[in-house]
């Protein structure tokens, strides 16, 4: 569908790099986001306003109050309403570009759904929290020959790297292996800035953008690392891991992750006090019925979405997919322990 506003894009298209050529690729093409937290949120905002045709996003989780010192989309009566973030964001992006496809997925990407989501995509990019994740999205990208944009941040720094699957280096070429438990900071430990977000945000989606306008010499080809509270900028070339690393994923062809082989079905959410709980093999819960079940026992609210249940100092939000996110504790064991004895083993 053409714009309703001829000039809508006319400073976009001003860019000699872009022109209206390259304006018709990107209404033309089809993005898939990996989560629509705080760098997703940026992302998914940059892409509509740039007039990206379709947009699919993909969010496991809903808002809280906490969330909104960097996550764009959102505002108070967003968090009041209790609807998640996908949801929630498709609303909101439909009202600053009517002329965007947008779908909302509400689930938990994992190695059962990745490559249905992946479908009929350009680029995929990751606004996710964790490492599991992007391991599974870069399996996935790779085994279809798909280009995807790696971003993570945590303090004042953020990263981002480009990978286009046989020209240059995957993430396993970067990170043979997941970093050990309690290697890392956390946002728990080192705190985020919003501004680091904007700003690895933005350069995804400038990679994006150079994708799917047909400007691949001007993707890089280095991981970058900006250090917004030291000044800082540098470049790491990954042209040598590419080329020396036998084993890895671009020249193995092996995906662990998506075959399920790596990773776990249960995750303590960075900065939330909280777990998640996925089950892979359940069956579609009837949230009403859920409702009505657990309202005898404490505070229930509800909507088409998910349950949430208050049980004593725990939260149970619950969605119908099976899947959980257990507020309250960081203890699998204790998650595992509250969503048995309230929804079922």
């Amino acid at each position: 569908m053409p714009s309703q506003e001829p000039d809508r894009y006319s400073r976009q298209e001003r860019f000699a790099s872009i022109g209206k050529e390259g304006q018709e690729r990107l209404r033309h093409s089809h993005v898939l986001v990996c989560g629509c937290g705080a760098l997703g949120s940026v992302i998914a905002n940059s892409l509509v306003r740039a007039g990206v045709g379709r947009l699919r996003i993909v969010d496991r989780d809903f808002l809280e109050l906490n969330n909104l010192q960097r996550q764009v989309l959102y505002n108070e009566d967003d968090v009041r309403s209790g609807l998640p973030k996908a949801i929630v964001a498709k609303k909101r992006l439909e009202q600053i570009n009517s002329d965007v496809e947008i779908e909302a997925i509400v689930a938990d990407i994992n190695h059962t759904n990745i490559e249905e989501f992946l479908q009929d995509v350009d680029v995929v990019l990751d606004g996710t929290d964790n490492f599991e994740t992007r391991f599974l999205i870069n399996d996935a990208a790779v085994k279809h020959r798909i280009p995807w944009v790696y971003g993570g941040c945590i303090g004042a720094e953020g990263q981002t790297m480009t990978v286009l699957p046989g020209e240059t280096a995957c993430l396993r070429c970067l990170l043979q292996e997941l970093p050990p438990p309690g290697s890392s900071p956390t946002c728990d430990t080192a705190g985020i800035l919003g501004t680091i977000i904007n700003v690895i945000a933005s350069v995804e989606v400038t990679e994006t953008m150079k994708i799917l306008t047909g400007n691949r010499d001007a993707i890089s080809k280095s991981l970058g690392v900006f250090d917004l509270w030291d000044n800082r900028v540098r470049h790491v070339g990954l042209d040598a891991l590419f080329s020396g690393f036998e084993s890895c994923l671009c020249k193995g062809r092996d995906f662990p992750w998506l075959a399920g082989r790596s990773g776990s079905h249960t995750a303590a959410l960075c900065g939330r006090n909280s777990v998640q709980l996925t089950f892979t093999e359940r069956q579609a819960l009837d949230l009403s019925q859920l409702a009505q079940k657990l309202a005898g026992l404490g505070s229930v609210t509800s909507n088409e979405f998910l349950v949430r249940f208050q049980a004593g100092e725990y939260t149970l939000t619950v969605f119908a997919d099976g899947r959980a996110i257990i507020s309250g504790t960081e203890e699998i064991s204790v998650a595992k322990s509250l969503y048995a004895r309230y929804v079922g083993s």
